[in-house]
């Protein structure tokens, strides 16, 4: 029991972070392409209590996680007016693109100051605090690449969607568009019945995790190397 306590606890903040400034991202990328509508209701801040959805931000990926199933999760969606953007057709796309870009660009930070721990850990003690820290860094590495790769899956309501249809010719992006209203059925069936139908289709499995360890090695790379390994 104890061991999963502390599992949950150094799971917990890095993912409701990395969900957060996700979101945050959308905002900030979409007021400056010309759409304040996220800035106009107090969604752009990093205060995780004006994003967070109890149960698509903690428990559901808290349970999957416990339960080692594939952890996904929600937290509420930054507004955005397309209508508003400068050019809605390539901003939409720009501002859909910002959120996993956060959540890269936080990953690579967070390998260095891993690194930079790994550096002084001979002047540190290794104790429980040094050893919560350094977990709750490898942990928000992986969910910011999770996060960010798992996002750009082209389905929606995932950000993946609105690049593709902002790349799609107008007839093609009009008739994917209608699928949006599917989306949280169909996410459910690609990641939860699929592979439960028909283990070793999943989309996560096949599809998701392979890039996302590719990505984690890279940025553990990158912490060997300012650690000086």
């Amino acid at each position: 029991m104890d061991d999963t306590l502390y599992y949950a606890a150094t799971l917990i903040v890095p993912l409701v972070l990395a969900i957060v400034f996700h979101e945050v991202s959308h905002g900030w990328v979409a007021r400056m392409l010309g759409d304040p509508t996220a800035a106009q209701q107090g969604r752009l801040t990093l205060n995780p209590l004006r994003h967070v959805d109890p149960f698509g931000t903690v428990i559901l990926p808290t349970i999957l996680a416990l339960a080692k199933g594939p952890i996904f999760g929600w937290a509420k969606p930054v507004p955005v007016d397309a209508r508003r953007l400068n050019n809605p057709r390539r901003d939409m796309m720009i501002v859909a693109a910002a959120g996993p870009g956060s959540n890269l660009l936080l990953a690579a930070v967070t390998a260095v100051v891993l690194g930079l721990l790994a550096r002084l850990g001979g002047e540190l003690e290794a104790g429980p605090v040094t050893m919560f820290i350094a977990q709750n860094l490898n942990n928000f590495i992986l969910i910011n690449v999770f996060l960010a790769l798992f996002n750009l899956l082209p389905v929606p309501p995932f950000d993946g969607s609105h690049i593709l249809e902002g790349l799609l010719p107008d007839r093609l992006a009009y008739q994917y568009a209608k699928l949006r209203p599917l989306g949280l059925p169909l996410l459910f069936l690609l990641l939860l019945v699929v592979p439960w139908l028909f283990p070793g289709l999943g989309v996560v499995e096949n599809v998701v995790l392979p890039p996302v360890q590719w990505a984690v090695a890279h940025f553990y790379d990158l912490a060997g190397a300012v650690a000086g390994i």
